[in-house]
């Protein structure tokens, strides 16, 4: 079976320091797969590495088998690789429903004209409402997006994300910041992600993490420590020393 996502000897220097020491991953299609690791293991250079914010020193990048090293952050975008972010990186100013038509609209080649098409275009404004609906945001969708509670912001990234309809999803730190009372609304999202998308997610949570993921990839200092399910993960010693301790999940 062809990985949704791939990873080949990828490596990446900032002068003499290696931060993504000769990484090789696959991401199954459909997968639940989670990336963790202590602070300063590599886990946002290596995003950064597939998305294409950084350049790789060497090594190969696929995605559904193709390769896309050299291309362009918007060119992977466009292939079918979606993203959120640590800090989300929403129009604040806007309407909910504006900021996820945006997405509608760039996904069918209007997003420069974005605030015209939706007035034109009835059938993206529709898309997104469906899609907001989907993530039990229907009832916000007129508001701006600054007068929602933390929680329900990073709900609107999610769902910007799925607007592009991408084949892989990276989910990074998705409840960093959220209150608690506002973390199980986000998990339940999460969790019923359609399932024909892989999805990756970076998460300090190791609550979210053993909810979540079938396979659980572990990175120290820039390298794949082991991969495994949770279980095996919990059990391994190795990731015990360097990262859950001693008293977590038994």
């Amino acid at each position: 079976m062809i990985p949704a996502l791939e990873t080949i000897g990828l490596k990446k220097s900032f002068g003499a320091l290696p931060v993504a020491n000769d990484i090789n991953f696959r991401l199954a299609p459909g997968a639940r797969h989670a990336l963790i690791g202590p602070n300063g293991a590599g886990k946002t250079t290596f995003i950064n590495l597939i998305t294409g914010r950084l350049e790789p020193s060497a090594g190969e990048i696929k995605l559904g088998g193709a390769e896309i090293t050299r291309l362009s952050q918007s060119g992977r975008v466009k292939r079918g690789l979606g993203r959120t972010f640590q800090i989300n990186t929403l129009f604040k100013g806007l309407s909910v429903l504006e900021n996820v038509t945006m997405a509608v609209s760039e996904r069918h080649g209007a997003g420069g004209d974005m605030f015209r098409f939706a007035g034109s275009r009835r059938d993206l404004v529709e898309e997104a409402y469906d899609l907001l609906e989907r993530l039990r945001l229907g009832n916000d969708a007129l508001l701006p997006v600054k007068e929602l509670p933390y929680g329900k912001q990073r709900l609107v990234e999610i769902a910007i994300a799925l607007g592009l309809r991408p084949s892989v999803l990276l989910l990074d730190e998705p409840a960093a910041g959220v209150p608690s009372a506002e973390t199980e609304i986000i998990l339940n999202v999460i969790e019923n992600l359609p399932g024909d998308i892989a999805v990756l997610i970076i998460e300090h949570d190791m609550d979210l993490v053993f909810r979540f993921a079938k396979k659980i990839t572990v990175l120290v200092q820039g390298a794949v420590l082991v991969e495994g399910t949770p279980a095996e993960i919990a059990a391994d010693a190795r990731v015990r020393e360097v990262y859950l301790g001693e008293h977590s999940h038994g």
